[in-house]
This record gives structure tokens, C-alpha cells and sequence, in this order.
């Protein structure tokens, strides 16, 4: 997975929408040693993902499938390009979309749909290998500051280094959003087919997902941190610490950057899930 700090931009595009929540997280690494090559990720289903039974003959959709895309995802359309040569296209479109292109900068040009539907999945788990990210590291620190005996985070500086980001996803027309993911919606599945296997629906993955994001605690400005043996800031509270990856990148934010978040993250759900 060279941004514009100083206004919003407009970035109407689901699965970025839903991977920003996971840079929260990465914010936290300390800038990680530059890789010549990058290979296609692969990455195992998140703990505790329960896919849908096996297809039934003729069937358009595996049963099982609770939120079906429209058109169906084996719907032909000539300008999609396959997966693996899907980069230029989707990162095309991408800019084509994005207000301020810039933005799009923290995220990585290679590999770009498997990246984005590998990082999705594991953000209900506990941890997640920097290899498997869609995004680059923010440019700047994670700032702390020493609270009462205890090193917490600087939240007015943090909030203005997300602040960006924010803006994009708050910003996001979350009906044009919903209408590209449904236009490459094939390539995702074919991805995520790949990942955990020919059963699986990664429209119905994304929508818990997003349900899973919905459920994070409220921020936490005043819980103590510490650094591991590599540097990162840490949760000292181990239930924090234990919180999934998505719900610790929510947690990290302001009280109303994360509910910007959230609220668009309702109206994407309501935009490609089924009542």
C-alpha cells in the first residue's frame, strides 16, 4: 500500500477507504529497510474467518453468499485487464478518481489488489507482517509526549498527521465509491479466491470487515505506551495491546477523526450490503 498535507483531498475508493484504517497501525513502525523487489504477498486467512459452504452446480453465487455484488462478479467486461497485469489500470482509475492524486502516494504500485484484499482480511486479527501491507509508512514520527508517569500519545500532533486521510475518506462520495468496486469487483474476488480459496466471497469478507471496524472501542489518548525490543510503541494495558489491528489503527485516532471514519464507513456498508 508525496501526500497533500495541507488540504483535503477527495479519494472515492472503497478498499483504500477501508485500508486506511490499517495505517493507523503502521504509523506506529519505525520506517522499515528499503526492498529492491516485492513479490506477489501471500498471506493465510485471518484467524477465525468462516467461509461460505461449497457452490452448487449452475449457481451464480456460491450459497452462502449474504451480500451478493451487482452486477454478478463473473460478468464480463473487456476494459478490466487480468489480475496480474491489473496495475496500471487500477492505479489509473485510482488517480482518475482521487481530488489530489498525491495522496495515493503511500500506497504501493505493485501487486496493488492482492496487497489491498490480503491487508483487508487480517485486519480483524491481532497482528499483521509488514510484507503483507498495502501501504507505505506515513512520512513523520508517531509523537508521544510524558503524560502522569507514563509516556502516552501526543494527540494533537498525531491528529494532525492523520489529518489528511481523514479528510480523503470523510470526503469520498461513497456512491461513486460503491459503483468502481462493483466495476472491478472481479479482480478482488479472483484475488481473494487466490488467498483463502475457491469458496471463498470477498464481498461478504469486506462487509465484516467493515462491521468488525464499526465495533472499535473509543480512542484512547491517555493509555500508556512503551516501547518493544524493536522499537515500537506498544500498548502497556495488554487488553489494548491484544485489540485487533483495524480496531487499535480506530483507536489511535481522535475522538472525531474516528467518527468521521465510522461514518463513512456506514455508508459504504450501506452502499454495497444486502438488508
Amino acid at each position: 500500500m508525496q501526500q497533500a498535507r495541507n488540504r483535503p483531498a477527495r479519494w472515492p475508493w472503497l478498499l483504500v477507504a477501508v485500508a486506511v484504517a490499517a495505517a493507523g497501525w503502521y504509523l506506529l513502525r519505525p520506517k522499515p529497510p528499503v526492498q529492491t523487489q516485492v513479490a506477489a504477498p501471500a498471506a493465510m486467512p485471518a484467524a477465525g474467518t468462516e467461509l461460505p459452504p461449497p457452490p452448487l452446480e449452475d449457481e451464480a453465487d456460491p450459497p452462502g453468499v449474504q451480500h451478493p455484488v451487482e452486477p454478478p462478479a463473473d460478468a464480463a467486461d473487456a476494459a478490466i485487464p487480468a489480475l496480474a497485469d491489473s496495475d496500471a489500470t487500477v492505479l489509473q482509475e485510482l488517480e482518475a478518481l482521487a481530488g489530489d492524486p498525491s495522496v495515493l502516494g503511500i500506497l504501493l504500485r505493485e501487486h496493488v489488489v492482492q496487497r489491498l484484499v490480503v491487508m483487508i482480511d487480517n485486519l480483524t486479527a491481532p497482528h499483521i507482517q509488514a510484507s503483507t501491507l498495502a501501504l507505505r509508512q506515513v512520512p513523520g514520527q508517531y509523537e508521544v509526549v510524558e503524560g502522569e508517569g507514563a509516556t502516552v500519545a501526543d494527540s494533537v500532533a498525531n491528529s494532525a498527521r492523520y489529518a489528511p486521510y481523514v479528510a480523503a475518506l470523510a470526503g469520498a462520495d461513497a456512491q461513486r465509491v460503491a459503483g468502481a468496486y462493483r466495476r472491478f469487483y472481479p479482480l478482488f474476488q479472483e484475488a481473494y479466491v487466490e488467498i483463502v480459496g475457491p469458496d471463498a466471497y470477498f464481498n461478504d469478507r469486506l462487509v465484516q470487515v467493515i462491521d468488525h471496524l464499526l465495533q472499535a472501542p473509543a480512542p484512547q489518548p491517555e493509555a500508556a505506551l512503551v516501547r518493544d525490543e524493536r522499537g515500537r510503541w506498544r500498548y502497556v494495558d495488554p487488553d489494548l495491546e491484544s485489540a485487533s489491528v483495524g480496531h487499535k489503527a480506530l483507536m489511535r485516532l481522535s475522538p472525531e477523526q474516528q467518527a468521521a471514519v465510522k461514518g463513512q464507513l456506514r455508508a459504504l456498508r450501506k452502499a454495497l450490503a444486502h438488508p
